[in-house]
């Protein structure tokens, strides 16, 4: 099969080529790129049979598929750059549950993880998470593995069931994630997450219920319905959601503004039951800002909590600062131009901000066509193959059409 793909390339800062100069020059290192195919990734750092990664080495085998222009963005951290966009989003959601969630002796109740190593095991990234072997989620084409064993995580959720087993009740966890994905203004390989737990005792869930020593946080014998898990009673599944849809509306509004309207929709998380997805009527649209649940109480076991249950939601930092501050394509968060990065250098971080276009440079677009090995072939080896050629100059690919040869 051939098929013709349009890869438009956006200059998103200062270029010194000419329109012509840059298309002939794009197009010579697409075609000439020979030893890079769609069958393994570019070099790497670290030696043949291994790979490094945050000055650790691990192994290669025929999983391996990360490239060395991902890898070049492990440890880059940018929610932890001060006055990066993501940092300021960050910082705004930490501050608001500081402020609003105090524990005893006025201590903060939520703590904060915003340092943790992005490899993770592909058991902490699935397993831990109840993903079931064979579920699409796991697939090579989608995910960034190092070996069959180790994975560039793909969500921040993956440290979910370490920290409860470490005696963590209520903490947010910030981190850089990665995903095989398609190329356009809204989707990159590399973003960031920030995720939120809470756990509740029985006590703690039913102090302010009449009567609430009467209630309980389990049953036997219960059934799984659409509201509830078979281990959970009805009342503590419902008080659990009020808590969480009270906190996330509020961590919303503070964000947004108090007039924000909401709504909620349920949905399904392998992790969590019942599951809901937080939309927000943002100037004239609706739009999703985040995934939550009831966390799966199989989840909490496994990390030895026997008499708790509890929320988690997880949300895009990106997702939300390009709404926040109109940033209009996902990879201006990497540029080093001081120009983007001196716009959110802000007095205090709750400070208005939006952001201001860099340059006036018009698009290129390019036209390439190739043929498809007989099996094998995932749409994203050749993003990712764009990715390694183009870098972050390319805007857009898009599939224009596609001939298969009768023969």
């Amino acid at each position: 099969m051939r098929l013709r793909s349009r890869a438009l390339t956006a200059l998103l800062g200062r270029w010194p080529f000419s329109k012509g100069a840059l298309s002939r020059s794009l197009c010579h290192r697409l075609f000439s790129c020979r030893g890079v195919t769609t069958g393994g990734p570019a070099p790497c750092p670290g030696g043949e049979d291994s790979v490094e990664v945050l000055g650790r080495l691990y192994p290669r085998d025929d999983y391996m598929n990360v490239t060395a222009r991902i890898l070049s963005k492990v440890g880059c951290n940018l929610h932890n750059q001060p006055h990066h966009p993501l940092w300021l989003l960050k910082e705004r959601i930490k501050a608001h549950f500081y402020q609003a969630y105090a524990g005893r002796g006025s201590n903060p109740l939520f703590s904060v993880h915003d340092t943790l190593s992005p490899v993770v095991t592909v058991e902490q990234n699935f397993d831990s998470l109840l993903v079931p072997p064979g579920h699409t989620s796991r697939k090579q084409g989608d995910n960034y593995y190092l070996n069959r064993r180790h994975m560039l995580r793909a969500h921040t959720s993956a440290h979910q069931r370490d920290l409860v087993r470490s005696g963590l009740d209520a903490f947010l966890v910030a981190g850089d994630v990665y995903r095989r994905d398609e190329i356009d203004a809204t989707h990159y390989p590399v973003f960031h997450q920030m995720e939120g737990v809470r756990l509740f005792s029985k006590h703690e869930l039913f102090a302010s219920v009449k009567d609430g020593e009467e209630l309980c946080l389990f049953e036997s014998g219960g059934q799984r319905t659409h509201d509830k898990q078979e281990s959970h009673t009805l009342e503590a599944v419902k008080l659990v959601e009020f808590s969480l849809k009270q906190t996330l509306t509020r961590l919303i509004r503070h964000l947004f503004g108090e007039d924000l309207e909401i709504r909620w929709v349920d949905c399904y998380f392998p992790f969590t039951h019942p599951s809901f997805e937080m939309e927000v009527n943002f100037r004239g649209s609706w739009m999703e800002v985040l995934g939550c649940g009831v966390m799966e109480q199989q989840l909490v076991h496994s990390a030895g909590v026997d008499n708790k249950m509890g929320w988690a939601f997880g949300l895009g930092l990106e997702r939300l600062a390009m709404v926040l501050y109109s940033i209009p394509d996902i990879r201006l968060f990497w540029s080093q131009d001081e120009r983007f990065l001196k716009q959110f250098r802000l007095g205090h971080i709750d400070d208005p901000v939006t952001f201001q276009p860099l340059s006036k440079y018009p698009p290129l677009i390019n036209d390439i066509s190739f043929w498809l090995p007989t099996e094998g072939y995932a749409e994203n080896d050749f993003y990712d193959l764009v990715r390694t050629v183009g870098g972050d100059l390319v805007e857009k690919v898009s599939l224009v059409d596609q001939f298969t040869h009768p023969k």
